[in-house]
């Protein structure tokens, strides 16, 4: 955390000779016994309402937001002194949650160059970087067991994927997940399982987009090391299993991915295979920016994001107007060319996307304060499990915060935008089953009452206390 003095801020020239690591820490009982400071509220009477409140807290972070955004320092320092001693790493869920913001402030300041000289010494803190851990396969499947944050998706997926594949011989599966493949086990036990004892298992084959770009949770080996431990997991279950890695990326919408499956699309027609494209919470990297296609071939300065060939997209060819369209739209409409039996989408229920920094910092406060309200459920403090969880959070916090433009890759959309994409691309919505809906409840069970499971028109929704958490939903070529 950052250290500041028991008083208020010092004057900008005074900052220089007295930086944040020679400054004793405030006691935290001493929070409500600060100075004034003129024209700033530092008593809970004058904010009307507590300072450990959340609704506080999230104001004090828009104040500060607003401070560093019109560069001015004093204010910011003023705020960022009080949510400090307001907001300890090691206090509850709230105060957690607004110290990772605190942080994620921090470091915009530091990067869009505003309030230079506080970021500067902020950052000079060495307990101020997020460390985030690299798991192993093992490590990675008993954190993902912890929560049904993945979970949920994996059940009610994998309920949807076994319906649709039913009588295949073989099912293509291409697996686009933040977890590593990680659901894919548990989809070889259920195939496995259904198998009869005079009828040949299916062949399964297995596409996963290799990329170079590190977002939580990271893993410790290569993915031709993990396909090798899941060719050897599916043939204990009497399954075969093929796995390919095609270099791909979500920063040009995985155009190499796209077009490598365009070149076997009649090889898996006319063979008769399933195609099963299963997108677990990784569309929402994808660039969701308008792009008008013509012009960025043109213009110098985009080619860093890459032209429309390069996306590997063919958009508006034979058209003499610009065509303006965003990665996504195109992902999805060259999915839909794929004539896939079944699409799988399960993603965050939220809208982190504004060009707006407040908006955006409201709408992250607002979604993310749940992860770490049930951290306090499962994981006691001072777990190592906890501190990765917690350091993933930060990683996203900040992602969302601190950066602009094709940095910024946490870009989440709530189920209703996704829902229009998918039928803008010509998919229609599949209903989950009865069996994909018991499934769900009985692994929800295994975990902490506040979780819940909600129907809404054909797609499933995981609730934490009664607020939207991760949506499901599935699709077919209408």
């Amino acid at each position: 955390m950052m250290q500041f003095t028991e008083a208020p801020p010092p004057a900008l020239h005074q900052i220089i000779t007295a930086p944040f690591s020679n400054l004793p820490m405030i006691n935290k009982n001493q929070t409500h016994r600060t100075r004034p400071w003129p024209g700033f509220p530092t008593s809970a009477k004058a904010l009307g309402t507590n300072f450990g409140d959340a609704n506080c807290m999230e104001q004090l972070l828009v104040h500060c937001a607003n401070a560093i955004e019109t560069n001015d320092a004093t204010l910011a320092q003023q705020i960022l002194w009080v949510l400090n001693n307001i907001a300890p790493q090691d206090g509850d869920s709230n105060q957690r949650l607004t110290c990772a913001f605190l942080r994620a402030l921090i470091a915009r300041a530091a990067r869009i160059g505003s309030c230079k000289l506080l970021a500067a010494m902020a950052n000079s803190q060495a307990n101020f970087t997020i460390h985030t851990h690299k798991f192993s396969v093992i490590e990675l499947a008993s954190f993902i067991d912890l929560t049904p944050w993945h979970r949920f998706g994996f059940t009610a997926a994998n309920a949807a994927i076994l319906e649709a594949v039913e009588g295949y011989s073989v099912i293509h599966i291409v697996d686009l997940s933040l977890t590593h493949c990680m659901q894919i086990p548990t989809l070889v036990d259920a195939i496995a399982g259904r198998q009869e004892a005079n009828v040949s298992p299916p062949l399964l084959k297995l596409t996963v987009a290799g990329s170079t770009e590190d977002v939580p949770p990271m893993l410790d080996l290569s993915y031709e090391e993990l396909g090798s431990k899941l060719v050897n997991f599916a043939r204990s279950r009497n399954i075969i299993l093929e796995f390919r890695v095609i270099p791909s990326s979500y920063t040009d919408g995985f155009a190499n991915l796209i077009q490598q499956l365009r070149v076997q699309n009649l090889v898996y027609a006319e063979s008769g295979e399933a195609l099963v494209v299963n997108c677990h919470m990784m569309l929402h990297y994808i660039p969701e920016e308008t792009l008008t296609l013509p012009s960025i071939n043109s213009n110098p300065n985009l080619t860093s994001c890459g032209s429309s060939s390069s996306y590997g997209y063919d958009v508006a060819s034979s058209s003499s107007t610009s065509t303006s369209s965003s990665l996504r739209t195109m992902f999805l409409k060259a999915l839909r060319g794929l004539d896939p039996t079944i699409v799988v989408l399960v993603d965050e229920d939220a809208d982190l996307t504004s060009n707006n920094l407040v908006c955006r910092l409201r709408s992250a406060f607002n979604y993310l304060w749940i992860p770490y309200d049930t951290v306090d459920t499962f994981l006691p403090r001072g777990s190592k499990q906890r501190q990765w969880y917690e350091a993933d959070m930060c990683w996203k916090i900040e992602n969302v915060i601190a950066y602009e433009g094709f940095q910024r890759v946490e870009r989440v959309e709530p189920k209703c935008r996704w829902v229009q994409r998918m039928r803008n691309a010509n998919f229609r919505s599949v209903s989950f089953g009865e069996d994909a809906v018991l499934e769900v409840k009985a692994m929800l069970d295994e975990h902490a009452a506040g979780w819940g499971l909600k129907r809404e028109e054909e797609d499933v929704v995981l609730t934490w206390k009664g607020h939207n958490v991760v949506f499901a939903t599935a699709w077919m070529p209408a």
